[in-house]
Formats: structure tokens, C-alpha cells, sequence
């Protein structure tokens, strides 16, 4: 029998393999235990971020209803200074509606504030009267009103259809489910009324270009029948009252309009740029009960919009009918700074 010499490695003491092998474990168990670590820093710092984000949105929402309810203060004193004077009337001139308010916050933030008149503008919802018949006055106003904005591939039976509560298009002209199912994706016709502008760019022929230079001029407000207010109506609006209004004509009554506002509608339909038109004043109005009051919060290295559209009645109280936090890009006046005093 021939000996193996001695330090031969073709045998190892048990010993030093059981310790091996725990050492293998030890190893692996912590580079288990250092990954699940890892992962779980990771997950603790998104939480911590979501967490953080949360936060600031919640607070800077907060700040944003602070601002709306600034603005309702603004609008209240407006009519408060309107009733001491006995002229119930809202137009162009007015500090409100010229600026959009610049307010400092505590920790160097900043609170901007705009309010936008909505009476203006053609009131979508009064397309369809509550009975369900069209009212032909706002039908026309808004065909003409498509003409002077030079739009063609879009027809005002299609806003028709989309809120009369038939399925039966009113016109060739028209659009219901027929033609809204064939898209991709399909949809429905809403057969309600609009609960916001937006809702233009699901109407048969709309496209970008067309909603955006259609949106300042119309309005989505939560009833029907209101009046245009003359004081604030853009100059397009006012070529929409009749089909022989030029834009010069319109451009004149602007001008006169600031010189002086209209107290009342007799004295607009009274112009001379109107005379032997036999314009009267029906859906017409010197006041303004619907507002858009836009809010952008730049705090905490972080932006936050809120667009709230109120309803001021008129004995002074307001109502929310809908609040926003998509909306960018609204602030568009010239900033007027508000301090403390």
C-alpha cells in the first residue's frame, strides 16, 4: 500500500468544510439581506417623495381656494359699490377685470389671481331651452359668429344635436350617435347640456385650431336662457348679434363702450352704428353673474392652477359650479401687486 503524503489536498478535514460552507451561507445571507435593504430604501424614498408631493399640492390647493375666496371678495365689493350708486353694471373699466392680482406669500411664494367675465360670451347651454326646442336667436348668433371667426368645417347643428335630448340629427348639417360611433375611439352624443367649453373638441369637424379660436368668445354655463352683457362682449360677439354689423361698426362700439359704459340695453341697441337694424335687446344684459376666477400658486418650488367658476346672484352670494386643476396658461392680464395694508 503506498501512503498519500502528508499535506495532500485530495482530503479536507470535516471540520474545515462544515465552516466553509457556513461561511458561504454567512455570505449569501448578507448579500440578501444588504439587496432587500436596498429595495426597501428605495421604496421608503418614493413613499417619502409621494408623501412630500402630496403635501404641497394639498397645501398650495389650499392657498388656491384662499385666492378664490379673495376674488368672491373682490366681486362682492364690486356690487356692494354698484348698489351705492344705483348702477347695477359690470364692464371693461373696471380694476377686476383690467388686472390679474399679484399676492406675496409668507415663505416667499406667490399667489396670482385673474377673474374672467363668462356673460360675455354666448352661452352654449341656451342652444336648447328647458322644454327641449331651440331657441333660434342663440342658434343664429353662434352661426354668425362662426362665419365672422372664419370657421366653415364646423355647423351649429352640431352643438344643437350634442344638446337636445333626441337621437335625430336636426339637420344634414347635424351630429348625433350615427356619426360619433363610427370614430376610434367610438362615443356617444352627450343629448345634455355642456358642463364645460372643453367638451367643443368632441363635436363632428372640431380641431384644435378651430376650439381655440372659438373658446373666448362662448361659454359652458350651468343654466340656460342668460343674457349676453354688452359691457364685456368681445367685438366678434357683438358682430354675432346681426348679420350686418361689420367688424368697423363693431370696432366704433368698442370704442364708445369705453368711453363711456352702457347703463342700459336700450342704450346699446339705440348706437347709431345699429341704426335701421331693428336690433333688440332680447338675450342681451348690462350685468355679469358668471366669473372664471384663476388661481396659480408658485410655492415650495412647485405650481399649482385652479380655475373655479362662480355664480354671483344678486343679492351678493356666490355658489361654486365648478372647480379645475388642469387648466395652465390662464394668467394672461397685466399684474397689479396687492399688499397687506
Amino acid at each position: 500500500m503506498i501512503p498519500f503524503p502528508v499535506g495532500s489536498s485530495s482530503f479536507q478535514n470535516p471540520d474545515q468544510r462544515e465552516q466553509g460552507m457556513a461561511l458561504i451561507m454567512v455570505l449569501l445571507a448578507m448579500a440578501l439581506v444588504v439587496m432587500m435593504t436596498a429595495g426597501m430604501v428605495q421604496q421608503q424614498s418614493v413613499r417619502v417623495f409621494r408623501a412630500g408631493h402630496f403635501l404641497a399640492q394639498s397645501q398650495g390647493y389650499n392657498v388656491a381656494l384662499g385666492a378664490e375666496a379673495f376674488a368672491k371678495q373682490i366681486l362682492f365689493q364690486d356690487l356692494k359699490t354698484d348698489r351705492e350708486n344705483n348702477e347695477q353694471v359690470d364692464s371693461t373699466d373696471e380694476v377686476w377685470w383690467k388686472h390679474s392680482a399679484v399676492l406675496p406669500l409668507d415663505d416667499g411664494g406667490v399667489a396670482e389671481v385673474q377673474i374672467d367675465d363668462l356673460s360675455g360670451r354666448i352661452n352654449l347651454n341656451n342652444l336648447v331651452t328647458p322644454t327641449g326646442q331651440v331657441d333660434q336667436t342663440t342658434r343664429e348668433r353662434l352661426m354668425r359668429l362662426l362665419m365672422v371667426l372664419g370657421i366653415t368645417d364646423v355647423h351649429v347643428d352640431s352643438f344643437v344635436d350634442w344638446v337636445d335630448p333626441d337621437e335625430e340629427p336636426i339637420s344634414a348639417y347635424g351630429a348625433e350617435d350615427g356619426q360619433y360611433l363610427m370614430k376610434s375611439p367610438a362615443y356617444r352624443a352627450a343629448n345634455q347640456p355642456f358642463t364645460s367649453v372643453s367638451e367643443l373638441r368632441l363635436i363632428e369637424g372640431m380641431t384644435e385650431e378651430i376650439y381655440q379660436a372659438l373658446r373666448p368668445h362662448v361659454a359652458a354655463l350651468p343654466v340656460s336662457g342668460t343674457g349676453i352683457n354688452v359691457n364685456m362682449a368681445s367685438g366678434q360677439v357683438i358682430r354675432s348679434l346681426h348679420e350686418q354689423i361689420t367688424d368697423a361698426q363693431a370696432e366704433a362700439v368698442i370704442k364708445r363702450r369705453e368711453e363711456e359704459r352702457f347703463l342700459n340695453t336700450g342704450d346699446f341697441t339705440a348706437l347709431p352704428e345699429f341704426a335701421g337694424l331693428g336690433l333688440k335687446p332680447q338675450g342681451l344684459t348690462v350685468n355679469s353673474e358668471f366669473f372664471d376666477v384663476v388661481s396659480r400658486i408658485t410655492w415650495n418650488d412647485r405650481v399649482v392652477n385652479l380655475v373655479s367658476t362662480l355664480h354671483r346672484s344678486r343679492e351678493g352670494e356666490f355658489s361654486v359650479v365648478r372647480r379645475d386643476t388642469g387648466q395652465k396658461h390662464r394668467i394672461t392680464k397685466e399684474p397689479y401687486g396687492v399688499t397687506e395694508e
